[in-house]
């Protein structure tokens, strides 16, 4: 009875099988089923490859491996030593997720799901399974997962924070430019590569919320300049008014080499979050803001002799110069 080589009913999310069975005898029937590759591989390296029918294995069908048991054992030798690995050549998806970090150093979050196929099985056995002593489909779908997750973020740390959200479709298809010319050097062919999730802290939300919103990184800089003294203005006696709103002074003025205008911040009761002191609402959570005091009128005194209103703090009358008690 001859012996036979053949993966039986492999599942469909399997990539590769090892033959359980080193010794292969001359006259072995090699099955190889329809979308599946045969790689012969000893010492390393990914030999004689058949495809998909039924060979009775001879020394005309296995050139490179009879020239090797020849040198080493002389010929005729049987049985040889030689590990066969299937390969199926179907498309299989996975899932991808990883930390990154953007060049503004903003934490990413990320993740999402790749298509793939091999493409060349003999240097897909050589490259991955032969080198990495990846034999089990498990451990091939652990390092495709690697494989992608250290290329993008690799690549993410290329580009800003607002770049990665706001442009993520032209992102990702550079992204994947990117992976599928590494995965041609493994032998294995990137389909479809696609960003399911995409967050950050929210700390760097914030940050974003106010880049889009003023359309200038230079404001996320006075932004934290007004979250520190907000924080200190609502330690102060008097700083809460209505329903625990504090008003921060308008720190975004203007700039050297730039027209800001000036805003004045509030601190959301609710969420925390800073918002225009005009708002009525609350863009982040909705929660409904109340209505800043107004401002009181500065003190002031009467000028003996004109009868003019002037500042408390004046010394001399502005209308007609008299010396102010």
């Amino acid at each position: 009875m001859p012996q036979i080589i053949e993966w039986r009913n492999p599942g469909p999310d399997d990539i590769v099988w090892q033959y359980p069975e080193e010794n292969i005898t001359w006259g072995a029937q090699l099955i190889v089923h329809e979308n599946e590759v045969a790689v012969f591989f000893r010492d390393g390296k990914a030999l004689d490859t058949f495809g998909p029918g039924r060979h009775t294995l001879t020394t005309l069908n296995l050139p490179i491996i009879t020239g090797i048991v020849s040198r080493l054992a002389g010929f005729p030798s049987t049985p040889f030593k030689a590990n066969v690995i299937f390969v199926s050549m179907r498309q299989f998806p996975g899932k991808w997720g990883a930390r990154a970090q953007t060049t503004d150093l903003a934490p990413l979050l990320i993740n999402g799901t790749f298509w793939v196929r091999v493409t060349y099985p003999q240097v897909f056995v050589n490259e991955v399974v032969g080198m990495r002593s990846l034999y089990t489909t498990p451990q091939v779908n652990d390092f495709l997962r690697g494989f992608i997750n250290e290329r993008i973020i690799d690549a993410l740390s290329k580009y800003n924070l607002e770049t990665v959200f706001t442009k993520l479709d032209e992102t990702s298809i550079e992204v994947k430019n990117n992976i599928l010319d590494a995965f041609k050097r493994i032998g294995l062919d990137l389909i479809d590569l696609r960003f399911e999730g995409v967050d950050t802290t929210p700390e760097y939300r914030e940050r974003l919320f106010w880049i889009r919103a003023s359309g200038s990184p230079q404001e996320v800089m006075r932004m934290q300049t007004v979250k520190e003294t907000a924080k200190e203005l609502a330690k102060s006696p008097g700083a809460a008014l209505g329903t625990g709103l504090v008003i921060i002074p308008p720190l975004f003025g203007q700039t050297q080499g730039t027209a800001a205008p000036q805003m004045a911040l509030v601190i959301c009761p609710s969420c925390k979050a800073h918002v225009p002191a005009n708002s009525k609402f609350c863009p982040n959570c909705g929660v409904t803001l109340a209505a800043p005091a107004p401002p009181q009128p500065p003190p002031t005194k009467t000028c003996s002799k004109c009868g003019q209103n002037v500042s408390a703090a004046a010394s001399y009358c502005p209308n007609c110069g008299q010396k102010l008690e």
